[in-house]
């Protein structure tokens, strides 16, 4: 019995469903396949049933995902133990960044990480919120930022702000909108965002509350872009408080009702809860905490 074969067992009791545990866990869906037959075979009894929308738990499966889940937390454990005997502590922590690196303080957070450890090894990877997310359960990240709410199925969260966003226009419109209803809004086009990031789902948000569903122009997935095209004249788009307000300033877009709050996330840090002991992101959150002077 291996240690991976119990993370994948516990994969796919969480997904219900092969494919999704794969691309969870990043292996092909044979691979999971294959791993969940060998560890069934080890123990000598079936672990899932197939139903209509994939598989669930046999009733021993149920019974053993609770050991298999000690196991994998003694597991961790250990290695958090062996890193905390060190003199010295070093390793490597691969952490997810959005787009605006100066909200989330990162140069601040690195300097510090690097103070109390010089022998930890800082790297980042840039992504939208839910990448992060997906790359961080797949173990190809250590932890990383998000913008926005989710579940966070299996992850800890640590909040560092509430970011407020407001709705730029085209200068070219700011005569005509600069002070109009929503549903004089509604009948004006919008910059289209990427699912995959956070300004997708505070959109829909907002539109949902207000009842309107405008035609939407294009599809895009960070903020500089969007701004680049409302100034172009394209269409609205929601921005950050901060940047909206900065590129208002400098004339090159106008904020909807003089910069109104429209809406509001939660800028968080996450990370596998299975790891709140391991010694590398226990610096990474002491920082995180001494920077945005967290309790």
């Amino acid at each position: 019995m291996e240690i991976y074969q119990l993370r994948t067992f516990q994969a796919v009791a969480r997904q219900g469903h092969l494919t999704q545990a794969a691309e969870l866990l990043h292996l092909s869906q044979p691979a999971v396949t294959a791993q969940i037959k060998a560890l069934e075979e080890e123990l000598g009894i079936a672990l899932f049933d197939r139903v209509s929308s994939g598989v669930q738990l046999t009733d021993g499966g149920r019974r053993l995902l609770a050991d298999a889940e000690r196991v994998l937390i003694d597991a961790r454990a250990l290695i958090d133990n062996a890193r905390s005997m060190q003199k010295e502590l070093r390793g490597r922590v691969r952490i997810g960044v959005l787009a605006v690196p100066a909200r989330l303080r990162l140069g601040l957070l690195l300097s510090e990480v690097h103070r109390r450890h010089p022998l930890v090894e800082a790297q980042s990877r840039l992504g939208l919120s839910r990448e992060l997310l997906a790359e961080i359960r797949r173990g190809n990240l250590d932890c990383g930022f998000f913008l926005g709410r989710d579940s966070f199925v299996g992850m800890a969260t640590l909040p560092l702000s509430e970011l407020g966003f407001c709705v730029a226009i085209p200068r070219e419109l700011a005569e005509s909108l600069a002070h109009a209803d929503w549903q004089r809004m509604n009948d004006t086009p919008w910059l289209g965002i990427s699912p995959r990031s956070t300004f997708a789902a505070l959109t829909e948000d907002l539109w949902r509350a207000h009842n309107i569903r405008p035609k939407v122009v294009g599809e895009f997935d960070d903020e500089a872009t969007l701004a680049e095209l409302i100034k172009s004249g394209l269409g609205l788009a929601l921005l950050a408080e901060r940047t909206a307000k900065r590129l208002a300033a400098e004339g090159t877009l106008v904020l909807w009702r003089g910069g109104e709050v429209v809406t509001r996330a939660p800028l968080q840090f996450i990370y596998p809860a299975e790891r709140e002991k391991d010694p590398l992101l226990k610096v990474v959150l002491e920082s995180l905490k001494q920077i945005w002077d967290l309790p």
